[in-house]
């Protein structure tokens, strides 16, 4: 019984162990070579571009509803985005011709940049962090010259003023709020101080005061719902643990859609949490670049055994990254539900390595 997770946050735990050891698993099941990585990276971004298309479409069909499948699968898509063009500099440097995987590659991005745009603004501030994150890491990781000139950087700023721009106008020649980014600035301004000020007033070291939750007299103290992992997972093995479902949805949006991570998870978690998942996620990013100065390494002395994971550890890195700025400093539904679980799981392609390194 003690394996039983009592609450969320236990459950999240457990969840967290499981996938770690099923990663380990797959990264030692057979030689993960370049072409095997390339070829699931390939498959999965196509995949997710189709998948973010079609949500898009829907938009504008009556009667269809939409999913939004970029706040939990963004970063699984960046992944695999980020691990294609880890892979170009392998592949150029053993001569291989990349004309055509530079076609695939930029008309990915290209079009999920249009879908993920469309669906959500704050998907754009992920995707152009990311593949900033990605293209520095890639050049630091291949001793390349700097991507990042004056001009590329204005270039950069520019495309997104004029593509946060061509939403707001998309949105009211078509009188469709939901496409502007100055409706979601406006929401923001004013429905957060009032949570801030709620978090504020009520979290504590292991959760939140007594009745400061919605549930009030049923209130747990912490791990009641507000952080949790997708509503299936904790339905499909009938866990007696609190859920807002169907139109109480709505009532989480007070930390899950005006907050920052930081003030859901010390909300519901407590501060002590909070620290741990902190300096967590800076583990992993120090682990993240100490194995890419060994896979870098190794190539460099001409071993090409870990070619296809250097370019896997790159795109997990990168995600990881991107993914963790975004949920825990921006908007906590990037790191809630779904997108928690993508976020374990990026986590622990990164720590997998370990074992891969040891072998």
């Amino acid at each position: 019984m003690a394996l039983i997770a009592q609450n969320h946050l236990q459950y999240i735990i457990e969840i967290a162990v499981i996938i770690q050891i099923a990663i380990f698993f797959l990264l030692n099941l057979g030689p993960l070579t370049l072409n095997v990585v390339l070829l699931v990276a390939m498959i999965v971004s196509a995949g997710f571009a189709l998948m973010f298309g079609v949500d898009a479409i829907f938009l504008f069909i009556p009667g269809l509803t939409h999913s939004e499948f970029t706040h939990p699968y963004g970063p699984l898509a960046l992944l695999a985005v980020v691990t294609i063009m880890a892979a170009l500099p392998i592949m150029k440097e053993s001569g291989i011709n990349t004309r055509s995987l530079k076609i695939f590659m930029y008309g990915i991005i290209v079009f999920i940049t249009i879908a993920g745009g469309l669906m959500h603004r704050s998907f754009l501030l992920l995707w152009f962090l990311g593949l900033f994150i990605g293209f520095f890491i890639i050049s630091k990781s291949f001793r390349q010259k700097s991507v990042f000139t004056v001009k590329k950087i204005v270039l950069v700023i520019v495309a997104a003023i004029i593509g946060f721009g061509s939403l707001e106008f998309l949105s009211r020649f078509l009188d469709m709020s939901i496409f502007s980014p100055l409706l979601r600035i406006s929401r923001i301004e004013n429905f957060s101080v009032p949570s801030i000020k709620m978090v504020i007033q009520n979290a504590t070291l292991t959760g939140h005061k007594l009745g400061s939750c919605y549930w009030q007299g049923a209130c747990h103290g912490g791990s009641d719902g507000y952080i949790s992992l997708p509503m299936a997972l904790v339905t499909f093995f009938s866990l007696p643990f609190p859920i807002f479902y169907g139109v109480l949805v709505t009532k989480k949006d007070v930390i899950d859609y005006m907050l920052p991570g930081i003030f859901g998870m010390a909300f519901d978690f407590g501060y002590l949490f909070l620290i741990f998942l902190l300096l967590w996620c800076i583990f992993i990013m120090y682990l993240g670049f100490t194995l890419l100065k060994k896979y870098r390494k190794k190539r460099e002395k001409g071993d090409k055994s870990c070619l296809g994971r250097e370019a896997l550890l790159i795109g997990s890195l990168t995600a990881f990254i991107s993914q963790a700025i975004m949920g825990l400093f921006l908007m906590n539904r990037s790191i809630n539900g779904t997108a928690l679980l993508t976020f374990i799981i990026l986590g622990a392609l990164i720590f997998g390595h370990v074992v891969v390194l040891k072998k």
